[in-house]
């Protein structure tokens, strides 16, 4: 278990504290507004209206549902990210490199206010 080492200030973790809340609130409202229209695609599904796949006006029925449960797929593993970073913050280990135990930069946290990995091993996990 690598050594846990203190990075930020109580100031930068309220930052990040809150920065991690303001964008929780974003996801749950766009995720409420993509939960709306699967709903009402499935409707249109089950009403029985064609799906018109040679429509040359727009999208299918199905290459719409496709974007949109995969939008709400994106914005599900988004909100756990930001949750698991909430309880980090909590834990008194936001910011620290769950794989080597070394800080993990400001500039990389504000970029990415989630990230688990400092630069160094995250380049390493992308390299493999």
């Amino acid at each position: 278990m690598p050594t846990v080492r203190r990075s930020l200030t109580d100031a930068q973790r309220r930052e990040f504290r809150d920065a991690l809340n303001a964008r929780r609130q974003e996801m749950l409202a766009r995720q409420g507004r993509v939960d709306a229209s699967l709903s009402d695609a499935r409707e249109a599904r089950s009403g029985g209206q064609a799906d018109d796949e040679h429509d040359p006006e727009g999208p299918t029925m199905a290459a719409t549902w496709s974007q949109l449960t995969g939008l709400h797929d994106d914005l599900e593993v988004e909100l756990t990210e930001i949750d698991h970073a909430l309880s980090r913050i909590e834990a008194g280990t936001y910011g620290v490199c769950v794989n080597c135990g070394k800080p993990i930069g400001v500039a990389r946290l504000r970029a990415r206010p989630y990230a688990e990995l400092c630069i160094d091993c995250a380049k390493a996990v992308e390299s493999h």
